[in-house]
């Protein structure tokens, strides 16, 4: 299987309990794996603010403006569009509150979303009168055609708010379409993209999107409280920060002045920021995107969509079993998601073999990534064909 870089050798630097064959990573769908080097980093980081007097002024916002230059790289976009959240609920709720959006609009979403693209909408549309309203599914498929109908020929619909992966399915949704539909009619598309980034690449500059949520704990593999959100560059300043930070306005950029209390937001994403960050999660953020940059985001999408089409093709080998994931390459990331005949035993088996998997919505769900290998697929087939 070619990748365009050495997975024996990245396992045996980066992963080296997997290389040990101490376990099987099959769930970057829930939680990523942090690479050594990221450990490495956090470990140092960590030690220095254990003993703030070994802390320099370059421990502090240059960190954050690394990570927003790692990021805008990793995603086609400029680092002032990139606004640094906790999570990916963050940017959603930035879409939600912020999008001008109001009494007699509807918002469309869909039906089979994870919660966090659904509770922000629901709230905000009862502050803020607008109606949110959910496209039932066909089947276990997002009816992209409705919406895209909705979207040409429904004057009230002011904005579209989807997942491009669906956590429990794998389902890969058309964002350039919906987003082209949304663009021509002046419609505001707003995009959960945690199950997306990572097993696909994604160039921001292209996409027509307005505000695309990311957390980097999955298939960022990285820790706990690092995020982000993209605001399109021309609407940054059409945005009113929904919450506000003491960081967001240029006038606290200055230490010794901060009575000042000019209330003038930033001009880029910063203005989105809210409070202080957690400057060592995205110390342990960067050193795995600069991985992901050495190793090339277009190797790693080749490498997760080898092993995505060998799992479904193995798993194609028994009858029985439900494929929730579609067949079609065009239409799947990294997530392979089957309902077999015995869910909790099948599960069972595959964690006493060591392979961190996940069950959502009665199926089991297997999520390998730029470090897992065929042999890995393989010996997860073995239990369940």
């Amino acid at each position: 299987m070619t990748t365009g870089y050495d997975v024996q050798a990245l396992r045996a630097r980066e992963y080296p309990w997997e290389a040990r064959g101490d376990a099987i990573h099959l769930d970057h769908a829930s939680i990523g794996v942090i690479p050594q080097r990221s450990r490495d980093a956090l470990a140092a980081y960590n030690d220095k603010r254990a003993e703030m007097h070994a802390m320099r002024a370059e421990d502090f916002f240059a960190r954050l403006d690394h990570a927003r230059a790692l990021i805008a790289q990793l995603i086609g976009a400029s680092a002032e569009e990139i606004a640094l959240t906790t999570s990916t609920s963050w940017g959603i709720n930035l879409a939600a509150y912020a999008l001008p959006v109001g009494p007699g609009d509807v918002v469309l979403g869909s039906d089979g979303e994870f919660p966090g693209n659904v509770f922000p909408w629901m709230a905000a549309a009862k502050a803020r009168g607008f109606t949110y309203e959910r496209v039932p599914l066909i089947g276990r498929t997002v009816d992209q055609a409705t919406i895209l109908h909705r979207i040409a020929t429904d004057p009230r619909v002011k904005g579209v708010a989807l997942s491009w992966v669906a956590f429990w399915s794998g389902e890969r949704i058309d964002i350039d379409a919906i987003g082209t539909a949304c663009r021509a009619r002046g419609i505001w598309f707003a995009v959960d993209a945690i199950q997306g980034l990572g097993p696909l690449t994604l160039d921001c500059a292209r996409i027509p999107a307005d505000i695309v949520s990311f957390g980097a704990q999955k298939w960022l593999c990285s820790p706990w409280g690092a995020a982000f959100a993209y605001v399109r560059r021309g609407l940054i300043t059409q945005l009113e920060p929904p919450a506000a930070g003491w960081l967001a306005q240029p006038s606290t950029a200055d230490f010794g002045h901060l009575l000042d209390y000019d209330p003038t937001w930033r001009a880029d994403a910063q203005r989105f920021e809210v409070g202080s960050l957690p400057i060592q999660d995205f110390v342990g953020m960067n050193a795995t995107l600069e991985l992901f940059l050495e190793l090339g985001p277009s190797n790693i999408e080749r490498h997760v969509a080898a092993l995505v089409e060998r799992l479904i093709s193995g798993l194609s080998a028994r009858p029985d079993l439900d494929l929730y994931t579609p067949r079609d390459p065009a239409r799947r990331a990294g997530i392979v998601a089957v309902r077999t005949p015995g869910v909790a035993a099948d599960s069972q088996r595959l964690r006493a073999a060591n392979i961190v998997h996940a069950v959502r919505e009665g199926a089991i769900r297997l999520a390998p990534h730029f470090h897992n290998t065929a042999d890995d697929i393989d010996r997860a087939l073995a239990l369940l064909v």
